[in-house]
């Protein structure tokens, strides 16, 4: 962990902050491998990889209308309740971020434009399983869509050695509104939504976090199918002054860490007693959490810095881009005021990442590794296209005309001028 300045860091140093590698490099050869065994053999590939990369040998691909039934007397009762609670707020928040679906106006005399606003017919959402399985994802990546109004949902998620799928993520896809759930895990499952195969037709769009080897898939395929936006290893950025619990910001460290041993969590404190409790409060919760072993992994790559000033915090989070940002301090809306780029944003001491993750309604599905800076958190834009439309007059046309002749002719488009001017000949 580097534990010093923020002004003290090397160009080594903040270069490896900053770019975050996640090792998609190194699985290129091996995710383009099973790319194309899916793209040439279709289901045949899909079945021997799922038996390869999950153990599972399985007699159907698709999860049956049976399978999900059962799943629902397999789940606690209290967990259906937190399921439905988390599936409301969802609901709502994705609610208020639709737009209306057409709109038009008149923008001079005679000349109308607007817009109108449709569903993509249809979208993949991959939900990760591997180390933990997470119902919260099915939800965050289905709800946005059917909000949107697409009208085919597939989910690809991976199943257990046994052939099955953890009921709670089978109930979280069905109570979201998936449409088909398949049996599908990693690059293939990615290679499967993309391209298609005899059990799965192609859809347009893929969306969903995953390991490395699924978003090196969504990357490659990229030129076959629409992506939300690459996501790598979980990360938080956490900007903290005096006024913060070191216990509530190394616990919510901890929290990140627990994803994945490449998951990174920082902290950029704005005071030297802060960042030295954190680090002690670090020493004692980290080995006595339950993933402790993932947690050291994560914890070896990642921060405590120490900012001179919240002006040098507020330029070093914007620069991290992180996926997600907590700020800790006396007047937290102040400081978002100059926040640029991060993925979701978490203001104040009694708002945990783990709110975002499961219950307060905003989406999880965020990018990582500094694309926070380009890309917005899965929404549901991400479902939708937009049509743009005009309509005009005699009157709009020809209050149109020297502008539109004059720019088609310098650019010697001599036939886009005459389509105009045979429209405002006098009729004899």
């Amino acid at each position: 962990m580097i534990t010093k300045m923020l002004r003290e860091l090397n160009g080594e140093e903040l270069g490896a902050l900053l770019s975050r590698d996640v090792g998609i490099s190194e699985v290129l050869a091996a995710v383009n491998e099973i790319i194309l065994e899916v793209e040439n053999k279709g289901d045949e590939a899909l079945f021997a990889l799922t038996e390869k990369f999950e153990g599972a040998a399985l007699d159907d691909l698709m999860v049956s209308e049976e399978e999900i039934e059962a799943a629902y007397d397999l789940v606690d009762d209290r967990l259906l309740e937190a399921l439905s609670a988390a599936a409301d707020n969802i609901y709502q928040f994705h609610r208020m971020q639709k737009e209306r679906q057409l709109w038009m106006a008149e923008i001079a005399p005679g000349v109308t434009v607007g817009q109108k606003t449709v569903p993509i017919e249809s979208v993949g959402a991959y939900v990760p399983g591997g180390r933990a399985s997470y119902p919260s994802s099915a939800l965050m990546n289905i709800i946005p869509a059917k909000v949107a109004g697409v009208s085919r949902i597939v989910v690809c998620t991976p199943p257990k050695a046994d052939g099955t799928i953890t009921p709670l993520t089978l109930v979280a896809a069905d109570t979201a509104g998936a449409d088909e759930i398949y049996k599908l895990g990693g690059a293939q499952a990615i290679a499967a939504m993309g391209l298609g195969t005899e059990s799965l037709p192609r859809v347009q769009k893929v969306v969903g976090p995953g390991n490395v080897y699924v978003t090196a898939a969504k990357m490659i395929l990229r030129g076959s199918v629409e992506i939300d936006f690459p996501a790598g290893p979980s990360e938080v950025l956490i900007l903290a002054d005096r006024s913060a619990d070191p216990g509530a910001i190394a616990a919510d460290m901890i929290a990140q860490g627990e994803h994945d041993p490449r998951s990174i969590s920082v902290l950029v404190a704005l005071d030297d007693l802060l960042a030295s409790a954190v680090i002690e409060e670090l020493s004692i919760q980290a080995p006595a959490a339950a993933r402790s072993e993932i947690i050291e992994q994560s914890l070896e790559h990642s921060a405590v810095l120490v900012a001179d000033d919240m002006d040098q915090a507020v330029d070093f989070c914007n620069a991290f881009a992180p996926e997600h940002l907590e700020i800790i301090t006396r007047d937290p809306m102040d400081v978002f005021r100059h926040i640029q780029n991060a993925g979701s944003v978490f203001l104040g001491k009694f708002t945990p990442v783990a709110a975002g993750d499961y219950a307060s309604g905003t989406n999880h599905v965020l990018p990582t590794t500094g694309y926070a800076g380009t890309f917005s958190g899965l929404n549901v834009d991400h479902f939708t296209k937009k049509i743009s439309v005009q309509m005009i007059t005699d009157e709009g046309l020809l209050g149109l005309e020297d502008t539109i002749i004059t720019l088609a002719e310098a650019e010697g488009l001599k036939a886009h001028a005459e389509s105009v001017r045979r429209r405002l000949e006098p009729k004899v």
